[in-house]
């Protein structure tokens, strides 16, 4: 019988779980300072780890030379973002007013340069490559036009972020508790495999042939 095997990826779902609901609350609470360095550091992250993969499989000279200007664009938009936050200028008018421009242009350049690499150049693409590249455009777009009118980007922001944080930590609450469930069946299949070892009697050595006794023949005296 198999040893029963013990996973604690569910633990780790759960704790991811709990920091998801923590952000996204930390996120509308505090908008202005959360959501300006959420932002920055995912674009510099997003940006510091295409490049390698991104340079080495495109084939032209001209597509490596605009993905590269694009991932240095990107890496000092992402860099001022979190440095405007640690600075304390995140409040200003002037940067809550700057971070919808900012943003407009990162989906947007995303976006335009995937296209013209596609239909310019000649690189191919998947299906959902193409229409997540389209999203992008439209992101660019609409938050370009919002930014333009003085909406409130960040409070929305803030707000969507917090319903796709709950909704995450709700999918890894439930994948922890398929695989607690998982735990628990193989800790009780555990418990039970070591009760059947204990009420099974323990044979020291193997069973001797009992000799059979030799019937001695009477003598009768006449």
């Amino acid at each position: 019988m198999k040893k029963p095997k013990f996973g604690y990826g569910w633990l780790i779902k759960w704790i991811l779980a709990a920091i998801l609901i923590a952000a996204g609350i930390l996120m509308k609470i505090y908008d202005e300072e959360v959501v300006y360095a959420t932002t920055g550091i995912a674009i510099v992250i997003f940006s510091l780890l295409r490049v390698v993969p991104l340079l080495k499989t495109l084939k032209k000279e001209v597509l490596r030379t605009i993905n590269l200007i694009e991932i240095i664009f990107d890496t000092i938009m992402g860099g001022v973002m979190v440095y405007v936050v640690f600075s304390g200028k995140a409040t200003e008018a002037f940067w809550l007013g700057l971070y919808g421009y900012l943003l407009a242009v990162f989906f947007y350049a995303r976006g335009l340069i995937f296209f013209l690499s596609l239909f310019y150049w000649g690189e191919k693409s998947e299906g959902m490559k193409f229409w997540f590249h389209i999203v992008c455009l439209t992101i660019g777009t609409a938050i370009f036009v919002l930014a333009v009118q003085a909406v409130d980007i960040i409070s929305t922001l803030g707000w969507i972020v917090l319903f796709i944080s709950v909704g995450g930590a709700v999918y890894l609450g439930v994948d922890g508790f398929g695989g607690y469930r998982k735990y628990r069946e193989n800790s009780k299949a555990l418990n039970e495999t070591k009760e059947k070892k204990k009420k099974a009697p323990v044979e020291k050595g193997l069973p001797q042939p009992i000799p059979e006794e030799k019937e001695e023949k009477e003598t009768y005296i006449n």
